[in-house]
């Protein structure tokens, strides 16, 4: 056993059965405290959470923003790093802290908190990468490929059309997400990194024991209905980097998706999908032997029964 804690801030705009499950998978992982905004309000959502101890939830409405002295800020990304620095700031709860999205799981070997009591006092934050689920199986993921030589020879054996463009063979983030100690001065958290009085913050990467498993696509349904947000101002807008520089042939997503669509439509997205994403016997057997197929029962269901009880939703 270990003295040690640890939570999570999150800023959700999600259906409220999403919004528990993320809570209920985290509560039964260890976490001592989640602070979940809601991106917009959720009466439902708002009674489950508010109901359990550990979870402290703020809706972010004008009166929310107002009471922050500042205007909502129009692009998401802005607003979660806004939250999430307001969750740090506050009075320290716990030992650890990490911003999350509400389709990131955190999923770990053995307690999380006997893994963080581990670190050294130096550096004061450390790095949890992805792990990026394939479509149509929520317990099969496929894992994180290391930068190096090797990069990219493996995603181009796993994915023969499309290997080139995308980076490590994932759709969104390979930064992941970073665990920060508390009462640290002048901390800002951002999306990916955690920085103070204006330097980013050293980093232990990875941390070993601790993945994130991301469900980023769940399903072509799921996908292609998130796609056109994504596109223009999510993981795919215009302003992200490519997977290398365009000097040397890279693309960023939102480059490769707009050539995509321009040849060939919905249906080229869709081969797209078929080739990078969807759970395939030939892509778990590429997965598998290059050592990168991770299989992990998230059982969210059973959490949240678990955990909300009263929520007839299931």
């Amino acid at each position: 056993m270990t003295d040690v804690t640890w939570g999570i801030a999150s800023t959700i705009l999600a259906p409220t059965r999403d919004i528990l499950q993320f809570a209920a998978h985290h509560l039964s992982a260890g976490a001592h405290r989640i602070y979940i905004y809601l991106d917009a309000p959720n009466p439902q959502a708002f009674e489950h959470l508010n109901a359990n101890p550990k979870i402290r939830v703020i809706t972010c409405d004008d009166k929310y923003w107002k009471q922050r002295k500042r205007d909502r800020p129009a692009m998401h990304q802005v607003r979660q790093t806004a939250n999430a620095t307001h969750a740090y700031n506050k009075r320290a709860e716990v030992d650890w802290l990490i911003h999350m999205d509400v389709d990131e799981f955190l999923v770990a070997d053995r307690p999380i908190a006997e893994i963080l009591a581990e670190r050294p006092a130096d550096p004061p934050a450390t790095r949890i990468r992805p792990m990026e689920q394939l479509s149509g199986n929520a317990s099969v993921f496929k894992g994180f490929i290391p930068s190096g030589p090797d990069r990219a020879r493996i995603t181009a054996d796993l994915y023969p059309t499309y290997g080139k463009d995308v980076k490590g063979g994932f759709l969104s983030h390979l930064a992941g997400k970073v665990f920060v100690r508390t009462g640290l001065p002048k901390i800002h958290v951002r999306i990916h990194n955690v920085f103070q009085d204006g330097k980013m913050l050293d980093c232990h990467d990875p941390q070993d024991g601790i993945d994130l498993a991301h469900a980023h696509a769940k399903s072509w349904e799921d996908w292609i209905a998130a796609y056109r947000y994504r596109v223009t101002k999510g993981s795919y807008r215009p302003e992200l980097a490519p997977n290398k520089p365009h000097e040397k042939g890279g693309l960023s997503m939102h480059e490769l998706f707009t050539r995509i669509e321009s040849e060939a439509g919905e249906a080229g997205l869709r081969a797209f999908f078929d080739e990078v994403c969807a759970d395939s016997p030939a892509l778990r057997k590429g997965l598998a032997g290059h050592g990168f197929l991770r299989e992990v029962e998230l059982d969210l269901v059973s959490h949240l029964s678990q955990h909300f009880p009263d929520y007839t939703g299931v």
